[in-house]
């Protein structure tokens, strides 16, 4: 059992972009806008300004009430989109109901589109055209490369259908030869989909409902989801019982998470290079 390192492995990403940064000279800022109060995005959003001073990137937050109406947003959106200062923008999810969270991405300058979100990104994405690529699956797809994880005639089951984990993912999987399987809430007999997987990236955010009998033998687990339980943090495999039974495994924490920030900047400093 191998374990895959996370941690290790965005530290080399953060310190390859901290001297890339330093060797282009790159004067970069990351715009950051979160409307609301959610406690789970206020640690995210502490978390992706801390990783940006790290490496010589400037962020602006803009911090929004909860009643921001939808075309307030827009037009913060559309001034960042014009601020030559601006290099990234980000909007935090979630956004309050009454705001269409896809119009709001859309209306990001693709050209400043670093969660990669935006229909430009996400169609070039699946036509595989170069494209900014969200954070999370480009993190994953790093980790298989670190890893020298190939992924060629692989059966490859993922456990999710967003737009931020499971729908990106599969056209990058597709690309490397993998046969992929997309599970989710209404499919019968998961695990069925499991045990003939060679590898599972699973984003469902319950705790430790992967099991070592829904997996096979020398099986490779990407855990992205992330709970808590008495105050633990937990993914959605039963890490104890699963981590002998695999050949390469995520922990949670330390795992796809220090990834997904990573890419983040990553991405922002792509984006300033071309």
């Amino acid at each position: 059992m191998n374990i895959i390192d996370g941690k290790k492995v965005s530290g080399e990403i953060l310190e390859e972009l901290k001297n890339t940064i330093k060797a282009n000279n790159l004067d970069l800022t990351l715009g950051i806008i979160w409307v609301g109060n959610d406690e789970g995005s206020k640690i995210y959003i502490n978390n992706k300004i801390k990783r940006c001073d790290s490496i010589g990137i400037k962020t602006k937050l803009y911090h929004l009430e909860s009643e921001t109406s939808e075309k307030e947003l827009l037009d913060l959106i559309d001034s960042l989109n014009n601020d030559s200062l601006i290099n990234g923008i980000i909007l935090q999810s979630p956004v309050p109901s009454h705001i269409d969270i896809i119009k709001c991405f859309n209306s990001i300058n693709p050209n400043k589109d670093v969660d990669g979100f935006s229909n430009v990104s996400v169609g070039n994405n699946y036509q595989n055209r170069p494209s900014i690529i969200p954070c999370t699956p480009k993190g994953i797809m790093k980790l298989f490369d670190y890893y020298n994880i190939d992924l060629k005639g692989k059966n490859v089951c993922i456990i999710n259908r967003s737009n931020i984990v499971g729908k990106p993912l599969l056209p990058l999987l597709l690309e490397r030869d993998a046969t992929v399987n997309v599970c989710h809430s209404k499919t019968k007999d998961l695990a069925f989909w499991t045990r003939n997987a060679d590898i599972i990236i699973s984003a469902i955010g319950k705790p430790k409902i992967i099991t070592a009998e829904m997996i096979k033998d020398g099986a490779i687990i990407i855990d992205v989801g992330i709970s808590r339980i008495d105050g633990k943090i937990s993914g959605d495999v039963d890490f104890e019982n699963v981590k002998e039974k695999v050949s390469y495994i995520t922990p949670v924490p330390g795992g796809v998470g220090p990834m997904t920030v990573a890419m983040l900047l990553d991405n922002l400093v792509e984006i300033s290079m071309r």
